[in-house]
């Protein structure tokens, strides 16, 4: 009797000792299942993460419009004249794939060049310039690529901007306004990147908006002058931060502010892309900042082949990193008024070329250095009686006489560096002469006769004219004693440096012209 109990309470207390060995395990066991989901979650996390910034990638890649290289022209400026790159950047306002809904107007219009500017990357990638055209200004068109296969006419004094639509499509237009770019300034535009209005306020966008300054309250007639009444307020007064429809306003408001010009906007759109810079800067230059930026920027962006990859498009970005933000500038080509146009002026534009391409910074300093070849043979003259020779109070006027481009921006900036007053730059009448020759007026021999210190060989022309020109001929060569004259000056004219402005610069300051 008394073991039957026993029996199945010892049975009991066997299968106890099991259940208990069990329980301990139980216990263990959700920490290693928590380990194991946390392990599975970040993994597929990190792979979610690397999916994601791939399908980005890809997403760049096939968003990326490029126009046909086969409108640029094939007589360009030399590719080696330095070791920086120009970047020609332009801003339609095309009313084609959505734009009109920003902008308004026909939304079939392909659209002109509304902003324009060459942006130089020092071959140091530590300072950077950006040189904008107005869009007014009266230039040379050379032939460009139609439709058909065909080129159109040189056209001479027409406005900067209708370069843009001479190609007639969205694919030829840029290629177009590079050709006129070079044309005007005898450097080698790089690349070519070109922005509309949905692209621009995209871009406002993923940045978080932009810091503007506005000099004074700005109204919806200021923005459409057609308006019969003032309108609402569109921006107060003084600093505020801007994107999307916002931004695009602030950079497209002509009236209202200063004397309305398109001058006066150039300093206010110099303004918003210094903000811009500074905004991106401070975000950082990496890959995870960049591709979306970079998205959105390619959604409405149009690029030279060039950069038509989003493995191009990414290196070209990252090597900007390092552009110091006081180091990079603005300014605006050399200009004066011609009637309700605007003129190049002359020999500061060259000045501002020459010094570009020889990778000279506004107050002078050498920011890269020249390549091997021609353009270093002109920055090391060898010495000679034309180092001696002093122009002060002789003024000349410079033809290019040969088939080399920028060959009378170059003497002139030399000209400068020795003094001389140089009143135009240009081609000469009839190209080809083998000698160079200088003309002169009555009483102004002996001032030749110093100008030709520079030109070993050159001819003396008298004239019945008054004045000095100078023909640069074939017999001009950097390797020759007359290489003095293409020394260039250590500045650039202070037209230009004056009205420069830092990407560092207050925002507020120098706002409107006029």
């Amino acid at each position: 009797m008394s073991q039957t109990p026993e029996t199945p309470a010892g049975r009991t207390r066997r299968r106890a000792k099991p259940a208990r060995r069990r329980a301990a395990p139980n216990r263990r066991r959700p920490r290693r299942g928590r380990l194991r989901i946390a392990l599975v979650t970040g993994v597929s996390f990190l792979l979610l993460i690397t999916a994601g910034a791939g399908w980005l990638y890809l997403r760049l890649n096939g968003s990326i419009d490029t126009f046909g290289a086969d409108g640029v022209s094939k007589n360009r400026p030399d590719a080696d004249a330095s070791k920086g790159e120009n970047v020609l950047v332009i801003g339609t306002d095309a009313r084609t794939g959505g734009n009109s809904d920003l902008g308004g107007g026909d939304k079939n219009d392909v659209g002109r060049s509304d902003t324009a500017f060459l942006l130089h990357v020092y071959a140091d990638h530590r300072h950077a310039i950006g040189v904008s055209i107005p869009r007014d200004t009266l230039v040379t068109v050379p032939p460009c690529k139609l439709p058909d296969g065909s080129w159109s006419a040189t056209r001479t004094d027409v406005m900067f901007n209708s370069a843009y639509s001479t190609g007639e499509t969205a694919e030829g237009n840029p290629a177009c306004t590079q050709n006129t770019v070079e044309e005007l300034t005898g450097l080698r535009v790089d690349h070519t990147v070109v922005v509309d209005f949905k692209g621009f306020s995209e871009l406002t966008d993923v940045v978080g908006g932009v810091k503007v300054c506005l000099p004074n309250d700005v109204y919806q007639n200021d923005l459409n002058p057609h308006r019969a009444t003032q309108g609402k307020r569109l921006f107060k007064e003084g600093e505020q931060t801007v994107s999307g429809q916002r931004a695009l306003d602030y950079v497209r408001i002509r009236h209202g502010i200063g004397d309305g010009s398109d001058i006066g906007r150039i300093k206010r759109q110099q303004a918003f892309v210094s903000s811009l810079v500074a905004k991106i800067k401070d975000d950082g230059f990496t890959p995870t900042k960049l591709l979306p930026l970079a998205d959105a920027a390619t959604a409405s962006m149009t690029v030279d082949p060039g950069l038509g990859s989003a493995d191009k498009l990414l290196k070209f970005a990252m090597s900007l990193k390092n552009v110091d933000l006081h180091n990079t500038k603005f300014v605006t080509i050399p200009w004066r008024y011609q009637g309700n146009r605007v003129a190049v002026v002359q020999p500061d534009a060259d000045a501002l070329w020459a010094a570009l391409k020889d990778d000279r910074t506004l107050d002078g300093k050498n920011a890269g250095g020249k390549k091997a070849g021609r353009a270093a043979a002109s920055a090391s003259p060898p010495a000679s009686a034309g180092a001696e020779v002093s122009g002060h109070g002789i003024s000349v006027a410079v033809y290019n006489g040969t088939t080399t481009r920028g060959l009378a921006a170059e003497v002139a900036a030399g000209l400068t560096a020795h003094g001389f007053t140089v009143t135009g730059t240009g081609n000469a009448a009839t190209r080809g002469p083998a000698t160079t020759t200088i003309t002169y007026g009555p009483g102004q021999k002996d001032d030749a006769e110093t100008l030709a210190g520079l030109f070993p060989g050159a001819g003396l022309t008298a004239s019945g004219d008054s004045g000095i020109s100078v023909v640069v001929g074939a017999d001009h060569s950097p390797d020759a004693a007359g290489a003095t004259a293409s020394a260039t000056p250590t500045a650039v004219p202070s037209s230009v440096a004056d009205g420069a402005r830092s990407a560092d610069e207050d925002i507020c300051s120098n706002l409107s012209y006029g």
